[in-house]
């Protein structure tokens, strides 16, 4: 048997010499407002709404791109960009906006106000159970078993706090938001570029060389190295594929630049790879008339998700839905670091916006549940080839 060695690592003597080295925890790159996911260790961001974050597993990976498919009058859609932009303002990160329709300018302006309230203040306030008073004969009162039971809670969150909140009914400081450096691109300000050997409209091949300057003046690009403390820039990309871009592909079945979007995302998702940026990308799926084009638009996204508005449809009306404002559709979660994706709980999923904030919930449609359930018992019963009785209906 070997005599141990009697000195540590660093401590050396003669004559005995080891290859042994201690084994320490590898270095994570510290940045402000972002955490490593416990999944697959990639480096997360928060999209400024904490359930948003929680249902995509954790929040936005760091180089990959989250696609938005757009309600029919962009009203959530815009919100959710517009919350990224803030938790962006907040953590002190840099920001790219892209925009065709409004200046960005503009939209920067609307960014909501983060809330500096205490959290459990400020749920108490938006309606959560206050303690009983015995002296009112008015107050409900329950069994003393179930008075300390945690109330049911269909807010989708994380146990760990990560984010920040913000109040919609009030824009942010203009202090705030100007301490913040953004970098913007309003596609009718530009010059139009004839590129003949591109196979991308004038419009998507200027914003990508715009956000590929901004990568590598700014430092953001992974393969070389900075000199400053490193950040992360926020791309917010919004109503991409729409008309006022140049692409016909929400105007006809066989547009003429089909491909010109997916070519798009394609570069893109390339230099979000060698670098420290993530992107949300909103579309206007509604008005692609090719389907088939729009699942590629998918399938070319880290993360897809589809916001499904109650506005204006037979839904809105329904008592089903009266406590939403609309449903939320998971198309696509990143494979990040390993073979499979993080399954959310449940893909029946709404959102609403309260007083102040957007939240997205588990639905809870169990009264049309449960009639349909029974109705579809009661049809499988009288489809049966032979007769039983109700208690072998129940087996």
């Amino acid at each position: 048997m070997a005599a141990p060695v009697r000195g540590m690592i660093g401590s050396t003597s003669i004559g005995n010499t080891t290859s042994f080295q201690k084994k320490t925890r590898s270095k994570l790159v510290s940045i402000p407002g972002t955490r490593p996911s416990v999944q697959n260790g990639q480096l997360l961001v928060s999209s400024g709404v904490s359930s948003l974050d929680y249902v995509i597993g954790g929040g936005l990976a760091v180089g990959t791109l989250l696609l938005v498919e757009e309600d029919h009058y962009d009203s959530y859609s815009r919100m959710l960009l517009k919350y990224f932009l803030a938790e962006g303002v907040v953590c002190g990160h840099e920001l790219f906006l892209a925009s065709a329709r409004d200046h960005p300018d503009d939209i920067m302006q609307e960014l909501p106000s983060p809330i500096v309230d205490d959290v459990a203040g400020m749920k108490i306030s938006e309606g959560q159970s206050q303690p009983s008073d015995p002296e009112n004969p008015d107050t409900m009162k329950i069994a003393w078993r179930y008075q300390n039971q945690p109330k049911v809670q269909t807010a989708l969150a994380s146990s760990v706090r990560f984010g920040h909140y913000y109040d919609v009914s009030k824009t942010m400081e203009p202090e705030l938001r100007q301490a913040a450096k953004c970098h913007s691109f309003y596609q009718l300000q530009e010059t139009p570029v004839v590129t003949a050997s591109s196979p991308l409209p004038s419009p998507y091949h200027s914003l990508l060389k715009s956000i590929q300057t901004v990568i590598r003046k700014e430092g953001f690009d992974g393969s070389t190295p900075q000199s400053k403390v490193r950040n992360v820039l926020r791309l917010g990309l919004h109503s991409l594929g729409s008309v006022l871009w140049g692409d016909d592909v929400c105007c006809k079945d066989n547009p003429a630049h089909c491909h010109a979007l997916t070519t798009f995302l394609y570069i893109l998702r390339g230099l979000l790879r060698t670098s420290l940026s993530v992107a949300m990308v909103t579309v206007p799926s509604h008005l692609t008339q090719n389907r088939a084009v729009m699942g590629r638009i998918i399938r070319l996204s880290d993360t897809a998700i589809a916001l499904e508005s109650f506005k204006g449809s037979e839904k809105e009306t329904n008592p089903l839905y009266k406590d939403y404002h609309g449903l939320l559709h998971v198309r696509q979660l990143p494979r990040l670091n390993c073979l499979s994706c993080e399954v959310p709980d449940t893909k029946d999923l709404a959102f609403k916006l309260k007083r102040k904030q957007f939240t997205i919930e588990h639905c809870s449609f169990w009264p049309g549940y449960h009639s349909n359930l029974h109705s579809s018992k009661e049809k499988m019963y009288q489809r049966l080839p032979f007769k039983m009785s109700r208690c072998e209906s129940q087996v």
